[in-house]
């Protein structure tokens, strides 16, 4: 698995697709995370499906067609609460084992870590007042089999 980016264990963008697919669907049917996301926003299963895969080691479309400051843009103000963090990480896990992707620890490891990580960065950037309250991570994180010391 050394050799082996977490994107290309997960599938691809096709296998990271159909889990976000699934995930933003859960998030949209959770009366805890839907005040988040309203009715849903056309492209944000593609936004999510760039991120992850150039968290994984994949193409770098997210940066190259949003950037990073997009998704501190999109996160500001949301306030989200603990609660919500634990639950969102809660149904991304969940949506690993219905769409399928690989349950070997390594690889759930590696996914728990980055979905716990990013959801502190945007609970952090959604109740900040200040850009000095932002957390400071200004690029997409890359993520290795290393869930300890991936991405930061």
């Amino acid at each position: 698995m050394a050799d082996e980016t977490l994107y290309e264990h997960a599938g691809g963008t096709e296998g990271l697709h159909r889990l976000e697919e699934h995930f933003y669907a859960s998030m949209l049917a959770d009366p805890l995370l839907q005040p988040l996301f309203g009715a849903g926003r056309p492209g944000h299963v593609e936004h999510l499906t760039w991120f992850t895969a150039e968290s994984f080691g994949g193409p770098d479309r997210f940066t190259e067609e949003l950037g990073f400051a997009h998704l501190i843009d999109v996160h500001r103000n949301l306030r989200i609460t603990e609660e919500q963090r634990r639950r969102f990480v809660e149904l991304y896990m969940a949506a690993l084992d219905v769409v399928g992707l690989p349950d070997d620890g390594p690889f759930r490891d590696a996914v728990r870590s980055h979905v716990e990580f990013g959801s502190q960065v945007a609970m952090q950037n959604s109740n900040a007042t200040t850009d000095d309250e932002l957390h400071p991570i200004r690029e997409v994180p890359i993520w290795t089999w290393d869930a300890d010391k991936a991405g930061r």
